[in-house]
């Protein structure tokens, strides 16, 4: 088992086959040298964990394309060979309704494993990542009602609720993590300039998330509503904030301005 993982996760000189080649991106370690005081890149257990927190990023980052491509090709490729109507969904938890259910739920329950499994610097860090991934599981786990369906019993319209109540702290949580988590500096170590630029990222991301959330709650009212109807505004603020959210995880997990070597080194 120990070899298979350093198949994985090792030196992108020990990968082999076109797959891993694909994949190196998410998968492949950064080679690091000289004296550190710190764990280094080389400890399998830090680059899983980087690994992990890619994979959170690729899923959350690409599931809002998947969900409507795949709706548009499997209804092109089904026996009326016509596009789908509507053409995309309300929202991403709306595609529970459509051919890409099992994508939809299976997406969100992976997300909600990986959060789950993710550590930090801190007992925050780590009741904020089981709290993440038993939200997210909540909404993969009590769906909306069809909005097809003209009339919904009184449980439909209670899982409902609670569907969207989950949702609506999933990404406050989601936030939190970005705007305060992302932006904290390891016990020892310094703050260096990628750390800086990270936290802008980490930053950025946090805020489109909160302000999505906001306009989500805020459709409610029925000028909000009225307003922004001709945008689709709840896929459109639940597909930017997924983007948001993915780009923060894979920044978080190494995929984007990660340190050089030389920035690891401690002052005397």
């Amino acid at each position: 088992m120990k070899e298979i993982k350093r198949g994985i996760f090792g030196d992108s000189k020990d990968v082999a086959g076109g797959a891993n080649a694909i994949f190196c991106f998410v998968l492949r370690k950064p080679v690091v040298t000289g004296t550190m005081n710190h764990a280094t890149y080389k400890n399998p257990a830090v680059l899983s964990h980087h690994a992990m927190r890619r994979m959170v990023g690729i899923i959350a980052l690409l599931l809002p394309f998947v969900l409507a491509g795949g709706t548009i090709v499997l209804s092109l490729l089904g026996p009326s060979h016509a596009l789908p109507h509507p053409l995309l969904q309300r929202s991403i938890s709306d595609y529970r309704w459509t051919s890409m259910r099992d994508c939809q739920v299976g997406g969100l329950c992976a997300i909600a494993a990986f959060l789950m499994c993710s550590r930090g610097y801190d007992w925050i860090d780590e009741i904020t990542g089981y709290l993440a991934g038993f939200l997210t599981l909540g909404v993969a786990l009590c769906p909306s009602v069809n909005p097809r369906d003209y009339v919904h019993t009184p449980l439909q319209m209670e899982l409902n609720t609670v569907h969207t109540v989950f949702a609506a702290q999933l990404f406050l949580v989601l936030a939190f993590f970005c705007l305060v988590l992302f932006r904290k500096t390891a016990p020892g170590k310094t703050l260096t300039r990628r750390k800086r630029h990270r936290n802008v990222v980490y930053a950025t991301c946090g805020t489109i998330i909160l302000t999505c959330d906001v306009v989500m709650v805020s459709l409610n009212l029925e000028g909000a509503q009225r307003l922004l109807g001709p945008i689709n505004p709840l896929l459109t603020c639940e597909s930017l904030a997924l983007i948001a959210f993915g780009v923060a995880w894979l920044t978080k997990g190494n995929g984007f301005l990660r340190d050089r070597p030389h920035n690891h080194v401690q002052p005397a």
